[in-house]
């Protein structure tokens, strides 16, 4: 099979531990975009904390996309234009925010380029690290949120996590959950995930679902790794995911990526 797209996860997946792209799997991406093959930058991660790792990959010269946000928008590298978007209201962010006192977790929205939350926590800490976005302590989140935005995220330790997950899938049917990390709840409007994403991209290519590859590590992979022709965990996929994919290869600090370039593309 000559496979035309190669679909990354980001955190955990083609970055190291320390959110770096390793310079095996660099030079691997390169040599794959020279062939023709789309690599494209799949993530939780808002639109601008996968930016400067999209110019480091060099994407707008082979005219790739990233989907950032689980899927709810897909942008072109070459002129930052929007192919899709997809955001929550106002009124279903307070909903949200009313579930997440509740429950007791923290939460977190993304306005004009800021992280905005009503509390503080190390989890939260974690994201601001992450992604580099200036982070805005607010008085009231309700206030602060007057407009539609892209995506939620809930958090808290993972076993407790875990339990608000089943509790908030039952309450809202009407939304897309997914985990990125163990302690990262990420909400985003009904219908949206990477695969679907995915599958609005490819058809835009003209590539087909057997052509693409998708490589990833945790919860909100496991859509576009079951949908890709050839799905792959890192090694250091999220255990109970481990049998749910037809390849594993080395880890995301052991450049897995590159492993699976020189296996599958080169």
């Amino acid at each position: 099979m000559k496979y035309k797209m190669l679909v990354l996860d980001m955190d955990d997946t083609l970055l190291t531990d320390e959110h770096r792209i390793s310079d095996k799997n660099k030079e691997a991406l390169r040599k794959a975009q020279e062939l023709g093959v789309y690599v494209v930058l799949a993530s939780g991660r808002p639109t601008p904390a996968m930016v400067h790792y999209a110019v480091e990959l060099n994407l707008a010269h082979y005219d790739s996309y990233i989907l950032s946000y689980n899927g709810a928008v897909i942008m072109r590298m070459k002129d930052n234009s929007i192919l899709f978007e997809q955001s929550l209201t106002k009124e279903e962010i307070h909903r949200l925010y009313d579930f997440s006192v509740s429950h007791k977790v923290h939460i977190i929205t993304y306005i004009n380029g800021q992280i905005i939350s009503e509390t503080s926590s190390p989890y939260i800490d974690i994201e601001k690290q992450i992604t580099g976005m200036p982070f805005e302590k607010v008085a009231s989140f309700k206030d602060a949120v007057t407009t539609s935005a892209i995506k939620c995220i809930l958090l808290e330790e993972p076993a407790y996590l875990k339990q608000v997950e089943a509790w908030l899938k039952a309450e809202m049917p009407d939304k897309s959950v997914a985990t990125s990390k163990p302690y990262f709840l990420e909400v985003t409007h009904h219908g949206i995930d990477k695969a679907e994403s995915l599958k609005r991209l490819a058809a835009k290519l003209n590539i087909k679902q057997e052509e693409i590859i998708a490589v990833g590590n945790a919860g909100n992979d496991l859509s576009m790794v079951e949908y890709a022709g050839l799905g792959v965990w890192v090694d250091n996929v999220t255990p109970e995911l481990r049998d749910k994919a037809d390849v594993i290869v080395a880890s995301n600090n052991n450049h897995g990526v590159a492993e699976v370039v020189e296996r599958f593309i080169l």
